[in-house]
C-alpha cells in the first residue's frame, strides 16, 4: 500500500462519507482519534458549509481526515420521464402535507467551489463519488499535499482511474449501503452489480494502485477477508451509522435492526440513482417506476424525505444501509474502531494457524 496514504491512519478502517448530515464532525474525530481515518462528506452542501465542518473537525483533532465529493453529473434526464415520476409523489405530497421539490435545483453540487475551498485550504485526503475529476484537478490537489481517492464499481472504473491519476481506488461492492458510485448511469446495468470479494480480484490484477475495500462490512473477521482478497483497507459505513456520533435520524438507526425491515434493495425511488436502502413502503410502491434522473429525483423528492423523517415514519424516508446492517452495534465510534481491531487481530492470527494444506471437503 502507498505510504502516502496508510501512513495517515495506524489501522485499515476508513468510516464512510455518509452525505445527508450523518458524517457529522464529531464522528470523523472519534474514528480519527481511535487510529482509523474519518470522513466528511460534502454533498448536498454548500462549499461554506462544508467549509465550517472541516474547521470543526479540526478543533476536535489534529490527526489525519478525508473530505468527499460528489462529481458533477451529465444532463441526459428526459424531462417527460421526471414529470410522469412528478405525477405519480402527488398522492405522497398529499399525505405529508407538503410540496414536492425542484428537480432542476442544480446538478453539480457545487463542485467548483467546493474543489477551490479544498485547495486553498488542503485537508490530507480527498475522495470523489459519481466518476472522475479531471486530470488537472488531481494534479493541484497532489501539489496541495492531499491523497486523492476515486470511488469504483468495475475493474474498467479502476483502470480509468489509474490512467487519470489518483493515488487510490474505493473498491464498492454491491453490497454497499447508499448511492453506488458508478462513473456512468446506466439503467441496463442496474441488476449487474458484483460482489466485493471478487470485484477486489478483479480490481487488484487490473492496476497497480492502494484498494479501499467498501461494501457490506460489519465485523473485523470481514475487514480481515476483504485484505486477504488483495484490499489495502476497509471502508465501513452502515457499522458507523448507529453510533450515538452518527447524525443519522433515530429513527433510520432503528430501523437498522429493526426485524419490520429484514432486507435492502437497490432503488432509484428517492434519487433517481441506484442506492441501497432497506426496503420500506416508499421503496416497494414506487422504485419500479422511478427514472433515471438523478440528481433530480433527489431534489424532488427532498421535502418528502424531510416531512417524513419529522413525522417520525420510516415507511417514507430514504433508509439507506448496506447487507450487512442486522450486524449494526450501538457502540460509540471510537470504541466501534477498538472492536473491529481487535476482531481483525484474532481473524489474522487464526488465519495463520490454519494449518496449510489441511483443509476438509464439505
Amino acid at each position: 500500500m502507498s505510504s502516502a496514504l496508510t501512513d495517515l491512519f495506524p489501522y485499515p478502517i476508513v468510516q464512510a462519507p455518509m452525505a445527508g448530515g450523518v458524517s457529522l464532525p464529531r464522528l470523523a474525530a472519534a474514528v480519527c482519534e481511535a487510529g482509523g481515518l474519518g470522513f466528511l462528506a460534502a454533498g448536498y452542501k454548500t462549499a461554506d458549509g462544508m467549509y465550517q465542518e472541516i474547521k470543526q473537525l479540526r478543533s476536535l483533532t489534529a490527526r489525519p481526515f478525508g473530505v468527499n465529493l460528489f462529481m458533477p453529473q451529465p444532463d441526459h434526464a428526459e424531462t417527460g420521464a421526471i414529470e410522469v415520476y412528478a405525477h405519480q409523489l402527488a398522492g405522497e405530497a398529499a399525505w405529508y402535507e407538503t410540496e414536492l421539490g425542484d428537480p432542476d435545483s442544480g446538478r453539480d453540487d457545487g463542485y467548483d467551489a467546493k474543489l477551490a475551498v479544498l485547495l486553498d485550504n488542503p485537508v490530507p485526503v480527498v475522495s470523489f463519488h459519481f466518476g472522475i475529476p479531471g486530470g488537472e484537478a488531481l494534479d493541484s490537489l497532489r501539489r496541495a499535499g492531499t491523497v486523492t481517492l476515486v470511488t469504483v464499481t468495475t475493474a474498467e472504473e479502476a483502470r480509468a482511474v489509474e490512467r487519470a491519476g489518483a493515488d487510490a481506488v474505493i473498491v464498492q461492492g454491491v453490497e454497499a449501503g447508499g448511492h453506488q458510485g458508478t462513473h456512468r448511469d446506466n439503467p441496463e446495468n442496474d441488476r449487474s452489480g458484483i460482489g466485493l470479494l471478487a470485484l477486489i480480484a478483479q480490481v487488484r490484477e487490473s492496476v497497480n494502485l492502494p484498494i479501499v475495500a467498501a461494501g457490506g462490512l460489519m465485523r473485523g473477521s470481514q475487514i480481515a477477508a476483504a485484505l486477504a482478497a488483495g484490499a489495502d483497507a476497509a471502508q465501513l459505513g452502515t457499522a458507523f451509522l448507529v453510533t450515538p456520533e452518527s447524525g443519522a435520524h433515530a429513527v433510520h438507526k432503528q430501523a437498522l435492526t429493526n426485524p419490520l425491515f429484514v432486507r435492502t434493495e437497490l432503488t432509484r425511488a428517492f434519487s433517481g440513482r441506484p442506492a441501497r436502502g432497506l426496503v420500506n413502503r416508499f421503496l416497494r410502491e414506487h422504485g419500479p417506476y422511478a427514472p433515471a434522473a438523478y440528481p433530480e429525483v433527489h431534489h424532488l423528492t427532498s421535502p418528502l424525505r424531510k416531512a417524513a423523517a419529522k413525522a417520525g415514519d420510516a415507511q417514507g424516508m430514504a433508509l439507506w444501509a448496506g447487507q450487512g446492517h442486522r450486524l449494526a452495534r450501538e457502540l460509540p465510534a471510537g470504541q466501534l474502531v477498538e472492536v473491529l481491531v481487535s476482531e481483525l487481530a484474532d481473524a489474522r492470527t487464526a488465519l495463520s494457524e490454519f494449518p496449510a494444506g489441511e483443509g476438509g471437503a464439505g
